[in-house]
């Protein structure tokens, strides 16, 4: 692996981690009410840094958009390096780079209208539906990165149950942020209004995490290299069954605790991390041994 290949995809993990903090600042924004807290935009009451209206609603929207700003530029290097050093790294990086800088860009201006339309849900959940794209891609692009040039491809069956499942906690998390983003649930839960998203996300989980739990199985059942990944499939199932235990007890306090709400939503996303790292996994060569040569003079020893 090339130093630049390995310095890339160091700087791509540690741009999943920081797409990861921005998707849970972003949920703690919305579970505290913060979305309007910095009422302009780019600026935050019309300076970077805002001095006496700083406070904890403040602060989570602004260290938000900064950290947005961080990973744009981080991703607009990382494009800029994969062109320059192009020859040393896979054909399809740079435009992958490109693409993400695009997406991010992208981002921004959702950003940017969810504050200036006074957060309407349908662009907030655009907002939130980009950024685990973001999420997804990196996830695989860093797991592609930190791997040697694949020797085969992964097995058609895991690619298309991962993705499936993936697909499904995608989507189940996209209906989650839609009854977030329009407080379907704390309506219904109050006065019995709006029910209709509430009643949808919780009757999508069960199809989703029997086809999540489907993937596992199947991947531990096959013998070879399927069933070594066993550490990262049981990380998939610890993750699974710690949302579904966030996300009845979320119900039970009646969206209350904030901190429980943005748990939820971090195990989410770090469940849409891990499945996009398992879709870019690859079974890599192993290092063949060749048979030990004896030279005629080495054996005359052994005859004594």
């Amino acid at each position: 692996m090339s130093p630049i290949r390995r310095r890339l995809a160091l700087l791509s993990s540690h741009l999943v981690v920081a797409l990861v903090a921005l998707v849970v600042i972003g949920g703690a924004t919305r579970v505290m009410e913060a979305g309007l807290a910095c009422p302009d935009w780019p600026l935050c009451y019309g300076s970077f840094l805002p001095g006496r209206q700083m406070n904890l609603q403040v602060f989570l929207e602004w260290f938000h958009r900064l950290d947005a700003f961080l990973v744009g530029i981080a991703l607009l290097v990382m494009a800029i390096a994969s062109l320059v050093w192009r020859r040393l790294l896979p054909r399809w990086l740079p435009w992958l780079c490109a693409g993400l800088v695009m997406l991010v860009a992208f981002q921004g201006a959702l950003g940017a209208l969810t504050v200036l339309q006074l957060l309407p849900s349908g662009v907030v959940t655009a907002h939130l539906a980009l950024a685990m794209t973001l999420v997804a891609l990196l996830s695989g692009l860093t797991q592609r990165l930190m791997q040697p040039s694949p020797q085969s491809e992964a097995p058609i069956w895991w690619r298309c149950l991962a993705g499936l499942a993936l697909l499904g906690v995608f989507c189940q998390s996209l209906l989650g942020a839609r009854m977030a983003t329009s407080w379907a649930a704390q309506r219904c839960l109050a006065g019995g209004e709006a029910c209709r998203w509430l009643l949808w996300h919780r009757s999508t989980a069960t199809p989703v995490a029997l086809v999540v739990l489907g993937f596992v199985i199947t991947a531990l059942l096959v013998s070879g290299w399927s069933r070594r990944q066993w550490p990262f499939l049981l990380g998939v199932v610890l993750l699974l069954s710690t949302q579904i235990a966030l996300g009845v007890l979320t119900l039970r306090l009646g969206l209350a605790q904030p901190l429980v709400t943005v748990a939820h939503q971090l195990v989410a996303v770090l469940l849409v991390a891990l499945l996009s790292a398992l879709i870019a996994r690859t079974p890599q060569a192993l290092p063949s041994r060749s048979p030990a040569v004896l030279e005629d003079t080495s054996l005359e020893p052994c005859h004594g």
